[in-house]
C-alpha cells in the first residue's frame, strides 16, 4: 500500500509539472506572436506611412504633359546645345482614328487587361513581387499603359520603391480622371517607335509611308505593336532579324489573348521586313551616328529612354572632330576621299586616348534617314585581321614573358596548325628566317605572330585582350592571333583598347555620355573608371614598335608627317578560299590626343573583296590631320621601366655589341628595365694574323709557294692576293700562284677572313717575290743578202732570205734616215743618189718582243755618176763578188760588236 499511495504521488506531481510545462510553452507562444503581430503593425505603420510620404511627394497630373514628351537637350564636350530630341514635327491621331486590329496588337503585347484594372493590374503586380523576391528588386515589372503614360510624362526611370509607389498612385489617379480611351490615345501619341518617329501615327508613316492607319496589315501593326519595348534594338531599318523575331512575338501573343487566330498568325509571319518596309523621307538629326551611342549607352547604364524620358544630357562629343568624320564618310564634293563604290561602307571611332571620351563616331555610309546600322560600335564586329597582333600577340609576350623589341622569332615557312592539315602564310609568301619582333609586327607578318601567340598561350593572350575591353569566345584558337577565328570587334572597341597602349598601359572604357540629369533634379555620372591593363613598359614598347608600322611598314599611307603616331594595318580573307581579296580592312592608330579606329568593308560579311584596301588608312590619314591641326601633340614619353640598348645584329640571343662590331650591324631596341642583354657579342672580335709567311719561286714550273701557319683558335678561311686581279680564298695553309710573269715583283697579302663571317677579317700580312727576267731566245739573221741597182727606175732592190722559226719582221735600214718595216723578204729603195755607194743593212726582229732582234746583215750597192755607163753584167759579177765578202767581213764585226756589249748603230758610228 505505501508504495502504491507513494506511486501515485509521483503521478500527481509529474502531471503537475506537465501542466506547468505547457502553460509556459503556450505563454512563450502568445508572447511570440504578439511581438510578430507588434513588429507587423510597427511594419505596417511605417510602410503606411513611407508610403504616404511617398504620394504626398509625387507630381501632380499635368495636362500639358500627357500627349507630348518633355524633349531631351543634348550638350557636347563644351556643353553646347547640339540636338533638342521630341520636339520634332509629329501627327496626332485620336482614338477613333485607331485601328482595332492596331489595339489588338498593342494591348496583347503591352496590357491585355487595360480596359479592366483600374490604373494597376493586382494580377500583374503580384507575379512582379514573387520575381523581385526570387530574382531581386526591378528585375520584373508590372508596368500598365496607364503606368506607362504617367512614368513618361513624369517620372525618373530609376527602379526604386518612391518611383514605383508614385507611378502607381498617379495611375490611379490618371485612371479616374481620364477615360480608358483617352488614355490609350496619349499613350500610342507619346511613345518613341525608333528612326526618329514619336507616336504610332508617325511611326506608321516612317516605316510604312501610311498616313492611315487603318491601311496597316496585320504584320505591319505586329511590328508597329513591338517596337516601344526596344525602339532602337527593334528598329527594322537596322536590325531586320531582330524585329521580324519581335513581330512573331507579338503575333504569338495576339493568338494566345484570342485577338487572332493561329492561321492568321501564320501567314502574317510568312511576310518579310524588307519587303513590308517603304521608309518615308525624314529630316536627319545632326550628329546622328553620336546619339545612337549615346541613346544606347544611356539605356544600358540607366534603363532610361532619351527619346520620352525628358532628360539633360552632357555628352563628350567633338562637334569639329564629328563633322570631319561625317564629311569623309559622305558623297559630298568636298570630301577628299574617293570610294570606289556606293556599298562600301566604313565604321569610324575618335576617342581621346587619356580619357577613353568617345569624340566622334562614323557609323557609316548612305544609310536611311542617318539612322541605319551603325557600324562603328553595332553588334558583334568584324574580324580583327592583324590588327589584332598587338592585342592578342606581341602585347602579351611584352606583358607576360618580358621580350623586347629585338627578341628573335623564327620565320622559317608556312606555320601548320595543329591537329589539321591547314596552314597559314605570310601575306607576301616569302620567310626570312630569324628577325626581331619589331620587324615581324612592321611587314605584318602572320607566322611570327602566331609563333609568339604559341608561346604567350590563349589563356594568357585572352586575359590581356579582355582586359583592353576584347572579349573572346570561350574557346579561343590559334588564328585568333592573326585576326580569324573569333576575334571580332568593332571600331569603337578597337579605339579603345589602342588608346590604352598610347596612354602608359591605362585602359578606359569608350564612353559617350558624362552626365545624366532627369526632369526631377536627379542626375547620374556616367564616366568610366580608368584601370590598368599592362605595365606602362608593355604599353610604351608596343607604341615604338607601331610607329615602326607607320614610319617603314605597312602602314605608311596613314602617316601624318610631323605627327608622333602609332598604328597598324590589318586586312582578312575571303571565306571562299579560292578567292583572292580582303573583305574586312583596318587601320586603328593613336597619338597622344587621339586614338582612331577605322573599319572598311561592305555589309554582306566575308563575301566581297574591298578594292582599295588603303581605304582606311586614307580615312585615317585624313581625320587625324584635321583633328590635330593647331593642337600640340607631344611625342611619347618612355617610362623608367624600359631602357634603350645597342644589340648586334643577328645575335640570338641579344648580346651587346664588342668594339669590332661594325655601325652597320648595330640597332638600338627596347627592353624592360631588367631584362637587358649583360653578354657581349664576340662575333666581330678582330681575327689573330696568319704566321711564318712565306713565299719562293719555282723556276721549274714558273710559279710561286707560299705557305704560312695559323695559330688562332676561330674558323677561318685564307684570302691570299697576288695583285692584278689574282685573288683566291683557300682553307688551306699553302698556296700555289701559277703562271707568273718574268722580271715582276709579287706582292703577297694573306689574311685570314671568320667562315662564319666574311665581313670579319684579321690583319694583312705580307711577303714579296722576285721573279727573274727571262732571257730571250737569239733570233736566226737573214741569209742571202743581196742588192742590185736598177738604172731605169733609179732604185736598188734588196732581197734576203730567213730560215728562223720565229714569228718576225724586218728592218731595213738603207742610211741617212732612210729605214723601212716589212715582213717580206724584199725591199726596193727609191730616188737613190747617183755617184753614191750604200749600205744596206737588214735585221730581224721578234713581233712579239720587239726588244729581241737578230744581228744585222749588210751589203754595198754603188750607184754610179750620171755619165758613167757600166756593163750591166759586169757590174753585177763584181758588185756581187763585193758583196759576198763585205756580207761575211760584216757579219763578224757586228758579232763581236754585240758580244762587247755594243748596238749596231754604235758599231756604224765607229766604222
Amino acid at each position: 500500500m505505501a508504495n502504491e499511495s507513494q506511486s501515485r504521488t509521483a503521478r500527481r506531481e509529474q502531471q503537475k509539472q506537465n501542466k506547468q510545462s505547457k502553460k509556459k510553452q503556450k505563454s512563450i507562444f502568445k508572447k511570440t506572436l504578439l511581438i510578430i503581430g507588434i513588429i507587423f503593425l510597427v511594419t505596417a505603420i511605417g510602410v503606411g506611412g513611407l508610403f504616404t510620404y511617398y504620394i504626398a511627394k509625387a507630381p501632380d497630373l499635368d495636362a500639358s504633359m500627357l500627349s507630348d514628351p518633355a524633349s531631351t537637350k543634348v550638350y557636347d564636350m563644351n556643353k553646347e546645345l547640339y540636338a533638342d530630341l521630341g520636339t520634332e514635327t509629329r501627327t496626332k491621331v485620336s482614338y477613333n482614328e485607331l485601328p482595332d486590329l492596331l489595339i489588338d496588337a498593342v494591348l496583347a503585347t503591352e496590357d491585355v487587361r487595360f480596359f479592366e484594372h483600374s490604373g494597376i493590374d493586382l494580377r500583374r503586380i503580384g507575379g512582379a513581387v514573387i520575381a523581385n523576391v526570387t530574382d531581386g528588386f526591378g528585375s520584373e515589372g508590372a508596368s500598365t499603359i496607364t503606368q506607362q503614360v504617367v512614368k513618361d510624362s513624369f517620372l525618373s526611370t530609376d527602379k526604386t520603391i518612391r518611383r514605383k509607389v508614385q507611378e502607381q498612385w498617379l495611375a490611379i489617379q490618371l485612371d479616374r480622371k481620364y477615360s480608358k480611351q483617352e488614355i490609350l490615345e496619349m499613350y500610342l501619341n507619346k511613345i518613341y517607335y525608333g528612326s526618329g518617329a514619336y507616336g504610332v501615327a508617325t511611326a506608321a508613316n516612317t516605316y510604312f509611308s501610311k498616313t492611315d492607319l487603318s491601311e496597316l496589315t496585320l504584320p505591319e501593326a505586329a511590328l508597329l505593336a513591338g517596337l516601344p519595348q526596344r525602339p532602337s534594338a527593334y528598329d527594322p531599318t537596322v536590325n531586320p532579324d531582330l524585329a521580324k523575331e519581335r513581330m512573331n512575338t507579338v503575333l504569338d501573343l495576339m493568338v494566345r489573348h484570342d485577338k487572332i487566330s493561329e492561321a492568321e498568325a501564320k501567314e502574317a509571319k510568312q511576310v518579310k521586313i524588307e519587303d513590308m518596309l517603304n521608309p518615308s523621307e525624314q529630316q536627319d538629326t545632326e550628329y546622328q551616328a553620336f546619339i545612337q551611342k549615346v541613346a544606347e549607352e544611356v539605356e544600358a547604364k540607366l534603363g532610361a529612354n532619351i527619346y520620352t524620358d525628358g532628360l539633360k544630357i552632357y555628352t563628350t562629343l567633338d562637334p569639329n572632330a564629328q563633322e570631319e568624320v561625317e564629311l569623309v564618310l559622305s558623297n559630298s564634293e568636298d570630301n577628299p576621299i574617293q570610294f570606289p563604290d556606293d556599298e562600301l561602307q566604313s565604321g569610324i571611332a575618335v576617342v581621346d586616348t587619356t580619357s577613353g571620351a568617345i569624340r566622334a563616331i562614323g557609323g557609316g555610309r548612305n544609310r536611311e534617314n542617318n539612322n541605319g546600322w551603325n557600324f562603328a560600335f553595332q553588334g558583334d564586329g568584324r574580324q580583327a585581321g592583324s590588327s589584332i597582333k598587338p592585342i592578342l600577340d606581341y602585347g602579351p609576350a611584352i606583358e607576360y614573358l618580358n621580350w623586347s623589341t629585338y627578341h628573335q622569332i623564327n620565320d622559317d615557312g608556312p606555320y601548320a596548325i595543329a591537329g589539321t592539315d591547314d596552314v597559314v602564310r605570310n601575306w607576301n609568301r616569302r620567310y626570312q628566317g630569324w628577325m626581331s619582333i619589331r620587324y615581324a609586327l612592321e611587314q605584318s607578318l602572320n607566322v611570327p605572330a602566331l609563333k609568339t601567340l604559341e608561346e604567350v598561350g590563349l589563356d594568357q593572350a585572352t586575359e590581356f585582350a579582355s582586359g583592353l575591353g576584347i572579349e573572346l569566345s570561350e574557346k579561343p584558337v590559334i588564328t585568333d592571333g592573326i585576326g580569324g577565328g573569333s576575334a571580332n570587334v568593332t571600331p569603337l572597341e578597337m579605339a579603345g583598347a589602342y588608346s590604352a597602349f598610347g596612354n602608359e598601359g591605362i585602359y578606359t572604357e569608350p564612353y559617350a555620355v558624362t552626365e545624366v540629369v532627369f526632369s526631377d533634379g536627379q542626375s547620374e555620372t556616367l564616366k568610366s573608371q580608368p584601370e590598368a591593363a599592362m605595365s606602362d613598359a608593355t604599353a610604351y614598347m608596343i607604341t615604338d614598335m607601331l610607329k615602326s608600322v607607320v614610319n617603314s611598314g605597312t602602314g605608311t599611307t596613314a602617316k601624318v608627317s610631323g605627327l608622333p603616331m602609332a598604328g597598324k594595318t590589318g586586312t582578312t580573307n575571303l571565306a571562299d578560299s579560292s578567292k583572292s581579296g580582303s573583305p574586312d580592312v583596318w587601320f586603328a592608330g593613336y597619338t597622344r590626343n587621339y586614338s582612331i579606329a577605322i573599319w572598311s568593308g561592305y555589309p554582306e560579311d566575308n563575301k566581297t573583296a574591298v578594292a582599295d584596301t588603303k581605304i582606311s588608312q586614307k580615312l585615317f590619314h585624313e581625320i587625324m590631320s584635321h583633328i590635330s591641326e593647331g593642337k600640340d601633340t607631344p611625342d611619347f614619353e618612355m617610362p623608367d621601366s624600359v631602357v634603350e640598348v645597342a644589340v648586334e645584329k643577328g645575335s640570338n640571343p641579344a648580346k651587346q655589341p664588342s668594339a669590332y662590331t661594325p655601325d652597320s650591324q648595330i640597332v638600338t631596341e627596347l627592353f624592360k628595365k631588367g631584362h637587358e642583354p649583360s653578354k657581349t657579342s664576340e662575333k666581330y672580335d678582330q681575327l689573330d694574323p696568319v704566321s711564318d709567311l712565306t713565299a719562293t719561286y719555282n723556276e721549274e714550273s714558273n710559279s710561286i709557294n707560299v705557305s704560312w701557319g695559323y695559330n688562332g683558335d676561330q674558323e677561318v678561311q685564307f684570302s691570299v692576293d697576288a695583285g692584278s686581279g689574282n685573288k683566291t680564298t683557300t682553307e688551306n695553309t699553302e698556296m700555289e700562284i701559277t703562271n707568273v710573269e718574268p722580271g715582276t715583283t709579287y706582292t703577297i697579302n694573306v689574311t685570314a677572313v671568320d667562315a662564319n663571317n666574311e665581313s670579319n677579317v684579321s690583319e694583312a700580312k705580307t711577303v714579296k717575290v722576285d721573279v727573274p727576267d727571262e732571257e730571250p731566245e737569239q733570233i736566226a739573221a737573214v741569209s742571202n743578202l743581196s742588192g742590185t741597182y736598177n738604172q731605169e727606175s733609179n732604185s736598188i732592190t734588196v732581197s734576203w732570205g730567213y730560215e728562223g722559226d720565229q714569228d718576225v719582221r724586218f728592218q731595213v735600214d738603207a742610211g741617212s734616215g732612210n729605214t723601212t718595216s716589212t715582213e717580206g723578204t724584199t725591199q726596193q729603195i727609191t730616188n737613190v743618189q747617183p755617184d753614191t755607194t750604200y749600205t744596206i743593212r737588214v735585221t730581224a726582229i721578234d713581233k712579239n718582243n720587239e726588244s729581241n732582234t737578230s744581228g744585222a746583215q749588210s751589203v754595198e750597192v754603188s750607184v754610179p755618176a750620171d755619165d758613167q755607163e757600166t756593163d750591166p753584167s759586169s757590174d753585177n759579177d763584181n758588185n756581187s763578188a763585193d758583196d759576198q765578202q763585205g756580207n761575211t767581213d760584216n757579219s763578224e764585226q757586228e758579232q763581236n760588236s754585240e758580244e762587247n756589249g755594243s748596238g749596231n748603230e754604235d758599231s756604224e758610228n765607229s766604222e
